[in-house]
């Protein structure tokens, strides 16, 4: 007997329930209810849908599956926590964040100085050597009309 999940909330479909929609290009979308169905008719991101499974993952609702208490992972029992427990094991890992975002922060300078180095070094790539010589040799040319037309005075 194969259980199937529902395409828009996750739901668990068991044989001979829900209904199937199949697509031109041969995709099949299997939904546990008619509120999935009307709602995937209706192009509606589950995500963005509050009761939906993947709402509440993205939203970090979800306790099942969760980074933070992975740790706690056995194979003889399942090991659930509460929302508090959560909480700190999340405040946890945040320093845990904290302390390599500043470990990185030193190499990012690093490699900052020297991207800047190359574009100083490799400058003529990226801007051309004569560049702004036109304006210049404009000025210069009317500089010299200027003083031909005294010179005719």
């Amino acid at each position: 007997m194969r259980i199937e999940k529902c395409y828009f909330c996750s739901a668990p479909v068991y044989p001979g329930h829900g209904m199937k929609f199949v697509r031109n290009d041969c995709k099949v979308f299997g939904f546990c209810r008619s509120k999935c169905h009307k709602n995937f008719k209706k192009k509606r991101n589950p995500r963005k849908t509050r009761w939906t499974k993947a709402f509440r993952k993205s939203a970090g609702k979800e306790l099942t599956l969760n980074v933070f208490y992975s740790h706690t992972h056995s194979l003889t029992h399942t090991h659930t926590h509460t929302r508090k427990c959560v909480e700190r094991l999340r405040d946890y890992v945040g320093i845990n964040v904290f302390a390599c975002l500043l470990r990185l922060k030193k190499g990012k300078e690093l490699e900052k100085a020297a991207d800047i180095t190359e574009v100083q070094k490799n400058i003529h790539l990226i801007r051309a050597p004569h560049a702004g010589h036109a304006k210049q040799l404009e000025g210069k040319m009317v500089q010299k009309l200027a003083e031909d037309v005294e010179m005719d005075e």
